[in-house]
């Protein structure tokens, strides 16, 4: 009876392998795509593997709907070193589209504010990269102030742009467990707590205005260089004004307060204002612990013009990696969501810089740094949203490397970080990037007067 049984198994196995396998031929032969057997079709690969690597490549078009009319996409237009796209095709082509026209509102009225939030990891704490980023923009365009500040740091003593030096405070943060809805710098404060801020990006007499950013919850009070405001949270995001003046030093105090308390913001009337948002350890993912609402709420108190998610850093963590599908499922859902928060911005997804490890005793690039970029490509192309190639801005292959070999060095030995000299190389690179972008578009705006 038993070996029966056994028999019947192989029997039934082997007439649903022909029936699959007849149906393989049948779909070959007469071209017929029928999605729920076209992911188990035999034969597809062995006889046209060049049809099933192809079925895999991005679709070439897509309709815009800004613009009303389909535009030719080029995937491959993500190997490109210093250049930012959103893989349309043609040299004139815009990536960047509404912050390219609030740059040229500002520069040709001198009036209104763009503001820019960059997110990343550690490779942009302590305002590295983004305060020289900062130092161009507001150069060229105008605008003062560091921008956003946390109210406890445990980099603040690395930040060459601001002191932070901070007491009292109650702070969680996206590594805690069953956390919801801090801000998007990752971090939430309460408690009676009390932070002494110094800007250090402002000349002696520029006037600037200082905000805090705070959560919902009871009315509270907060005191500005021992001036008494109160807080009035009715809102998930908040955002009151403290003081307008020329102090590039002041001091922040709370008392007993529930209420959380995000940070402050140091802002001229114009300009561009640039907030870096680093957390150190993250790819990217940790945003799921903020909801949509939430991130709406944020855009409708303190707007933003450009989104820049620069990760991935962190998930080269073990050296013979090579595969990284699973990060398109964790992360795909945040980039949705940002998307839909921040509808009336750009988002500018920046690749993974060069990691190295060492291999047959020789410090070499991460045997999955270049699957890493063409991934983080896929998913902006996918979600049309625009990408900067970082790995090949810095000089693609062992390029962090030669940067820690050089004298003086722009890598530290850790063959992860750019230093300072580095990142400042990086945000010259990703400026001229956004420049050239921004002519493309006043050379169409010319082109069609």
């Amino acid at each position: 009876m038993s070996s029966n049984r056994n028999w019947r198994v192989v029997i039934l196995l082997t007439v649903c392998f022909v029936i699959y396998l007849v149906f393989s031929v049948i779909m070959y032969v007469f071209d017929i795509n029928y999605k729920p057997l076209q992911n188990i079709n035999l034969i597809s690969e062995v006889i046209n593997p060049e049809k099933a690597r192809d079925s895999q490549k991005p679709d070439e078009t897509y309709k815009n709907i800004a613009k009303g009319k389909e535009v030719t996409r080029d995937f491959e237009l993500y190997k490109k070193p210093g250049f930012i796209t959103d893989f349309s095709s043609g040299d004139s082509a815009v990536a960047l589209q509404h912050f390219a026209e609030k740059l040229y509102e500002l520069q040709k009225t001198k009036k209104g504010k763009i503001r820019i939030a960059y997110f990343g990891d550690s490779m942009i704490e302590g305002d590295l990269l983004t305060r020289k980023l900062r130092k161009l923009f507001q150069a060229e365009f105008g605008g003062a102030g560091v921008g956003f500040l946390p109210f406890q740091s445990k980099v603040a003593p690395y930040r060459e742009s601001s002191e932070i030096k901070s007491t009292g405070w109650n702070v969680v943060n996206f590594m805690d467990k069953n956390v919801r809805n801090m801000y998007i710098s990752g971090f939430s404060f309460s408690g009676s707590g009390s932070t002494n801020f110094v800007d250090k990006t402002l000349k002696p007499g520029t006037t600037t205005n200082k905000f805090v950013i705070f959560g919902k919850g009871a009315e509270t009070n907060l005191s500005y260089n021992n001036t008494l405001l109160m807080l009035n949270g009715g809102n998930s995001v908040n955002i009151q004004p403290m003081s307008k003046d020329t102090l590039r030093a002041f001091t922040v105090k709370t008392q007993n307060t529930n209420v959380p308390q995000y940070g402050i913001s140091i802002e001229s009337d114009n300009g561009v204002i640039i907030d870096n948002f680093s957390f150190r350890g993250i790819t990217g993912v940790e945003f799921k612990k903020i909801d949509e609402d939430f991130l709406k709420a944020v855009q409708e108190k303190n707007h933003y013009d450009l989104i820049v998610m620069q990760y991935g850093v962190n998930l080269l963590f073990r050296p013979n990696d090579t595969d990284y599908s699973y990060y398109v499922k964790l992360m795909t859902p945040n980039l949705v969501k940002f998307k839909k928060a921040f509808s009336d911005a750009n988002i500018l997804l920046v690749s993974t810089a060069d990691r190295a490890f060492r291999y047959n005793g020789e410090f070499q690039s991460a045997k999955g740094v270049k699957n890493l970029v063409e991934t983080q490509a896929k998913m902006a192309y996918d979600n049309q949203l625009s990408f900067f190639n970082l790995f090949q801005s810095m000089g693609g292959e062992n390029s962090i490397v030669s940067w820690a070999s050089q004298d003086p060095p722009l890598a530290n030995k850790d063959y992860v970080h750019p230093n300072g000299k580095g990142t400042d190389i990086l945000a010259e690179k990703i400026y001229q990037a956004m420049m050239k972008d921004y002519k493309n578009f006043v050379s169409t705006k010319k082109n069609k007067k």
